[in-house]
């Protein structure tokens, strides 16, 4: 991975979109916000506010909240790019995952949520919104991260659930390599499946910054925590945080 400035187009069966469910909406955009260098947007959601956030005129990810007395843990979703939501829906149920919700029409697409054998959170988004461009520069997602225990049976999970053996070879890859099984999306690293048994089973969503020390300081600054010390990777330097609600991310400086 580098810093420079490229747009990828997403594709089916890769992460093309990332979207947080916050308690707070304006605190949420307080500390991504400057953390991130976001710009906000008003967008459509069917469960309560929602922005979107720009880096640079393009969308990157989102961020809702939900009204009412329906309060789920703050916390960071994947969404994979699919060529039918109603097919992969299907193939996590065949396969023992849970369709939580779903498939529904959703701006200019059709979303589904769900979780995995070991109860990991993702999305399906089958259309054009949020599946165009991929930035990748600071402030924008560059890694997706399973952080699972038991990595293989996950891959197997997820390959049949998006069929990424019968994918193009030279568009897209399946791969084990520093301890992980790793996904490769038209000739670039895109996510990543590890076993880790410190917390529950989640995606993990890895933000692009110039100084991931610098960025820890900022989000202690600005509420939010540190996981732990900042680490050294084969993919560049890492730190985990928690926002100022709580929600668990983390930053990297690619090498």
């Amino acid at each position: 991975m580098s810093e420079q400035t490229v747009t990828v187009r997403c594709v089916p069966a890769a992460p093309c979109w990332v979207s947080l469910m916050a308690r707070d909406l304006t605190a949420a955009q307080a500390f991504y916000g400057p953390l991130l260098g976001w710009a906000f947007q008003d967008g459509l959601h069917g469960f309560g506010p929602y922005v979107r956030a720009v880096l640079d005129g393009v969308e990157v990810a989102g961020i809702g909240a939900t009204e009412g007395q329906w309060q789920p843990p703050v916390a960071w979703t994947t969404y994979f790019g699919t060529e039918s939501a109603d097919d992969t829906a299907a193939r996590i149920r065949e396969r023992g995952g849970t369709v939580a919700i779903g498939p529904l029409p959703f701006d200019a697409g059709r979303m589904v949520l769900a979780s995995d054998l070991s109860g990991a959170a993702f999305g399906i988004w089958e259309g054009d919104l949020g599946c165009n461009t991929w930035v990748r520069s600071p402030g924008a997602p560059v890694w997706i991260e399973l952080r699972t225990g038991d990595p293989f049976e996950a891959a197997l999970f997820y390959g049949e659930v998006f069929r990424w053996d019968e994918r193009k070879p030279d568009r897209f890859e399946v791969r084990y390599e520093n301890e992980r099984v790793v996904l490769r999306a038209e000739q670039r690293s895109v996510a990543a499946l590890r076993r880790a048994e410190d917390v529950g089973a989640h995606w993990e969503v890895f933000f692009s910054v110039t100084d991931t020390d610098l960025a820890v300081r900022r989000a202690v600054e600005l509420g939010g925590s540190a996981e732990g010390a900042a680490v050294d990777t084969p993919y560049g330097r890492v730190a985990r945080l928690r926002d100022s609600e709580g929600g668990l991310f983390s930053v990297i400086t690619p090498v």
